[in-house]
């Protein structure tokens, strides 16, 4: 046993040694970092009702049922029925049910909304508060967190773009509040083997830009979304997405 403790010990450190030696896509900051000043705070409008789907959105949850959604961590065969609590037209994760995934990807350029709220009675600190994260295809995961008047590393805190970006901004608003991500997903554009553009993600935290068109490089032209257990009763709603054309 001791031995072990040590030897998770030593794992543990090299992993935090790792991740500080890693440079962010801007090169100077390394991942994590807690010398990285600080997104300015600015206060969003206030909460309101869940925001009416467009004519032309395909729903991913409307709070009644969660048919289109499945538990990640179940293997071929197993039954693989989501396990999120649904109540009050939301789905609130369920510590140590896994991840939750739709059962069909997002194909092409989307534009998908969705709404969190982290609980209202405030538990822990840094990354243990209100924890969870977004994840798309292809993309990383654009995280879900309590930043209201809570520290944490800039590129882990709400709307960052997990150990990449942080958001040009804090717009969380107090825990317990519904919370709105506005996402647009470009896939990369590729014409007679070459790429003529970039894959890109914009996010749009409670009304506020707080992740412009960050471009990566990969050729992924389609992904599920899923969202992350990370052991905190973390609630979502009012899911759906758009098909854009911005190809043509």
């Amino acid at each position: 046993m001791l031995m072990y403790s040590h030897l998770l010990i030593l794992t543990c450190a090299a992993s935090f040694l790792v991740a500080a030696d890693t440079k962010g896509p801007d090169g100077k900051w390394p991942a994590h970092s807690m010398e990285r000043p600080r997104p300015p705070v600015v206060t969003p409008a206030p909460a309101g009702a869940p925001v009416p789907a467009p004519s032309d959105a395909i729903i991913l949850f409307d709070g009644k049922d969660l048919s289109l959604w499945k538990q990640q961590k179940a293997k071929d065969g197993e039954d693989d029925t989501a396990r999120w609590k649904l109540a009050d037209g939301s789905m609130e994760v369920v510590s140590g049910t896994g991840q939750h995934v739709t059962r069909k990807s997002l194909v092409g350029d989307i534009q998908l909304h969705l709404e969190w709220a982290t609980p209202i009675e405030v538990k822990g600190n840094g990354q243990g508060r209100g924890n969870s994260g977004v994840f798309i295809g292809g993309f990383p995961e654009i995280q879900v967190l309590d930043s209201f008047n809570n520290d944490t590393y800039p590129d882990g805190q709400a709307a960052g773009l997990y150990g990449q970006y942080p958001p040009l901004v804090n717009a969380c608003r107090a825990p317990g509040e519904w919370q709105t991500y506005d996402i647009i997903i470009e896939r990369t554009i590729v014409k007679d083997g070459e790429v003529v553009r970039n894959a890109r993600l914009t996010v749009v935290h409670n009304g506020v830009v707080v992740q412009p068109g960050r471009e990566f490089n990969n050729r992924t032209t389609e992904g599920t979304l899923s969202m992350q257990d990370h052991g905190n009763p973390v609630r979502y709603r009012n899911i759906w997405y758009r098909p854009l054309h911005t190809a043509e």
